[in-house]
């Protein structure tokens, strides 16, 4: 037992960087993901905007947010380039494009009996998910990537 916990002593010491890197991102994460998830429910079911433009609103204020918070706190970034608040938009509309064009056919093939309001909420949960997982390695390894020490750019 002392050896295994040993190991993963050494194991967190060694990805110790990516680990607080992943939990910063989380925090961020889930403030932003509230909020998102808020004003896309009450853009789509109470305004009654259409699924792309509530989210597309939603996604492009928690982005601003994001940005900022991520860049400071996640991935400590000190040097901003010229080129920085471009990757990062690019990103976002890749990650949202990708994860919401996914989610939502894919929630209305496996709810094809269903409501188009819950599939399309489903989508959106569904859509959220994916867009997390993309956009924390499109940040780290794109938008907000450390130059220089070949080390530095691993996820370790």
């Amino acid at each position: 037992m002392v050896i295994k916990m040993k190991k993963i002593k050494e194991l967190y010491i060694q990805h110790k960087s990516f680990i607080m890197e992943v939990i910063h991102f989380g925090m961020v994460g889930v403030m932003n993901t509230l909020l998102g998830y808020v004003i896309i429910w009450v853009l789509y079911n109470l305004v009654h905007l259409d699924y792309w433009i509530s989210s597309g609103i939603s996604y492009f204020i928690g982005s601003v947010f994001s940005y900022h918070a991520n860049g400071k706190l996640t991935f400590k970034v000190e040097n901003k380039d010229k080129w920085l608040p471009w990757r990062f938009a690019a990103n976002i509309i890749v990650c949202y494009a990708v994860s919401f064009g996914i989610a939502r056919p894919l929630v209305r093939y496996l709810l094809a009996s269903q409501s188009p309001a819950l599939v399309d909420n489903v989508a959106v949960i569904l859509g959220m998910g994916i867009f997390v997982f993309m956009n924390f390695f499109g940040q780290k390894l794109f938008v907000f990537r450390k130059r220089g020490n070949k080390s530095e750019e691993t996820l370790g």
